[in-house]
């Protein structure tokens, strides 16, 4: 990461820039420009399209490949064309490929701390993005929406149970970036969460109740993601007698 200064008037405007950040953003681009690339060549070889399909079907893919769409200048055939190679095709504009090219990993932040070393600046600025990243991990993977409680016991238990919900959340990003790279938590929990443990009670004949806990086997990408993040499900243990009622209970992972 580099950050350079640029003091203007009582502000002052950090240019950060990252070769990493850069690599990343370009790679992700990339490959969206590719399907979208690849998608307008499926719709030109396509026999049976017509020219209302060919629109929507384009809007579809300029809509997935969001801004990059228009790095692509599009010739769209007339009401009475055909649509083959020398009526519907594409160039890539190298003008703005070549200004969006050069935005990649850089970042202008703009401060009034005038007399505060830039790098200190870019830590607080990132400390910031975690706390919006924190809030929106609440309303999101974990589904702790704000509920208006009106008694300050009622507040502070939910500010805690939230707390309790975000610190498991963090550890598993950490352990994703630490042993897989590339995962979110959002997919580790997608993926987890069709692993479900069951507890089967049955009754004897001499009035107790004979438990067993069980878990569904995981499927290849699920095993593979455990030996990733260095997890291992609990044992199935044996069989246990006790009082009790017949069920059975289906707990998610």
């Amino acid at each position: 990461m580099r950050v350079k200064l640029l003091p203007k008037d009582k502000e002052v405007y950090i240019l950060a820039e990252s070769r990493d950040r850069r690599l990343k953003e370009r790679g992700i681009r990339l490959k969206k420009l590719r399907r979208f690339l690849s998608r307008l060549s499926e719709l030109r070889n396509q026999k049976t399209i017509d020219r209302d399909k060919l629109l929507k079907k384009i809007g579809a893919a300029e809509k997935e490949a969001g801004r990059l769409a228009r790095l692509i200048d599009v010739r769209i055939p007339a009401i009475d064309e055909p649509i083959n190679e020398q009526t519907f095709f594409w160039k890539i504009n190298r003008v703005k490929y070549r200004r969006i090219q050069h935005r990649y990993g850089r970042y202008l932040l703009r401060s009034n701390q005038t007399g505060t070393d830039p790098s200190e600046l870019w830590t607080q600025y990132m400390v910031l993005t975690e706390v919006e990243e924190a809030f929106r991990n609440l309303k999101g993977d974990l589904a702790v929406r704000p509920v208006y409680h009106q008694l300050e016991h009622r507040i502070e238990a939910h500010i805690f149970v939230a707390f309790l919900s975000y610190c498991p959340h963090v550890t598993l990003r950490q352990m994703a970036r630490a042993h897989a790279p590339g995962l979110t938590p959002r997919s580790i929990l997608e993926q987890m969460k069709t692993i479900q443990m069951i507890d089967v009670h049955m009754p004897t004949t001499d009035g107790r109740e004979l438990k067993m806990s069980r878990y569904t086997k995981p499927e290849k990408a699920q095993q593979l993601l455990l030996s990733k993040l260095k997890f291992s499900l609990p044992p199935q243990s044996p069989p246990e007698i006790s009082a009790g009622n017949f069920g059975t209970v289906v707990k998610t992972f």
